[in-house]
């Protein structure tokens, strides 16, 4: 039986910069066996070997070289118990300590009491680890929907903690094994290998939103303060939906109520409401700018033009502590796309309200 060819659709604006690689990239990844439905998000940009920003639906097929090896990463935001009327930026950031290495809490008991089984990598779990992954500080810059704003928990007198970051090693491992078995293929749905890889990954996507969970507890106890998560969507996975498997790589869902869709560090970070969720979009919207720039190609331009202490303030004033040089330069706001546009894209589309919209004090990436 031969394959049909999926559909192909990308959703940005001609203001919009997306690359000809990442095009061509979810071009490849649709003529995959049973994909029916390839859609590109406004933040696509090139992966390794599939793009970033797209949602995939397939027919009897699981991929997880779609998921990839960051299961479960996402976004939570936490309503803190401070208030803009005593903000003490420098002296939140300067708290922000001792949070890169193991916690000495009760991992065990942390775990069990959310239905988690250990997984081996303990040690790793309240840790937000490299690449684009943070947690923020952050402020209410404008209201857009006050009545959501008040179901949700949003007032302009908040202080919130914003936290990225996904399963770490647990997740890396999970595709490394199924690469070492299958390389890149994907798996039948309905095999035993299948139902493998789903508990796994089910498992990776709890114990990833629980690392978000300890992140921001431990942060919140840095600072002095408690919080309560309002928000908390995933960006890597793979879930059923009718009788077919919807892929996400570097997208939030649209069904799941609201969402945080961030910009680069530096950037105003947007709370949004999904509209109508349906299958033009995969059911699935962008989670944040998209890199404009590589990560070796922003070093080399950026190296050039500041230095690291440069790189510690942004724009709009707010701190951003990263103490590791590279990371520094990789991570610049310079390395991503406008996130006015990709709302834009969004709400053009008719895929979303704002809601919010928050400014960032204090971006935390890595302390030695």
């Amino acid at each position: 039986m031969s394959h049909q060819l999926a559909e192909v659709r990308v959703i940005a604006s001609p203001k919009n910069w997306i690359e000809d690689a990442a095009v061509q990239q979810l071009e490849r990844t649709a003529s995959l066996p049973g994909i029916r439905l390839a859609v590109g998000l406004p933040d696509l940009h090139p992966g390794k070997v599939s793009p970033i920003g797209a949602a995939f639906i397939a027919e009897s097929w699981i991929y997880p070289a779609l998921v990839g090896n960051d299961i479960g990463c996402g976004i939570g935001l936490w309503r803190t118990g401070l208030g803009t009327k005593r903000v003490k930026q420098d002296a939140w950031a300067d708290r922000l300590r001792n949070l890169d290495h193991e916690w000495d809490g009760d991992i065990g008991e942390f775990l069990g009491s959310r239905g988690i089984p250990p997984s081996g990598y303990e040690h790793s779990l309240g840790t937000i680890g490299s690449g684009n992954h943070f947690a923020e500080i952050q402020i209410v810059g404008s209201v857009a929907n006050g009545p959501e704003c008040e179901r949700l928990g949003i007032t302009a007198d908040d202080v919130f903690l914003c936290v990225h970051s996904g399963s770490r090693g647990f997740g890396e491992a999970i595709l490394r094994d199924h690469v070492a078995k299958f390389a890149s293929d994907g798996l039948r749905s309905g095999t035993d290998d299948a139902a493998h890889y789903l508990a796994q990954h089910d498992c990776a996507k709890l114990w990833a939103s629980a690392n978000r969970e300890l992140i921001a507890l431990r942060m919140l106890d840095r600072l002095g303060t408690q919080g309560v998560r309002i928000i908390d969507v995933c960006h890597n996975s793979v879930e059923p939906i009718r009788k077919e498997w919807l892929h996400r790589k570097g997208a939030a869902p649209s069904t799941q109520g609201p969402a945080v869709i961030p910009g680069s560090r530096g950037a105003f970070s947007y709370v949004v409401m999904p509209k109508g969720p349906n299958e033009n979009s995969a059911f699935s919207l962008a989670h944040g700018a998209g890199r404009k720039w590589s990560r070796s190609d922003s070093r080399a331009r950026l190296e050039k033009r500041f230095s690291a202490k440069d790189l510690t303030r942004t724009e709009l004033g707010s701190r951003v502590i990263c103490e590791n040089r590279d990371l520094l330069y990789e991570e610049a706001p310079q390395a991503y796309k406008n996130i006015t546009v990709v709302i834009a894209d969004l709400v053009n589309a008719g895929l979303i309200d704002v809601i919010a919209i928050l400014k960032p004090l204090v971006t935390y990436k890595v302390r030695r």
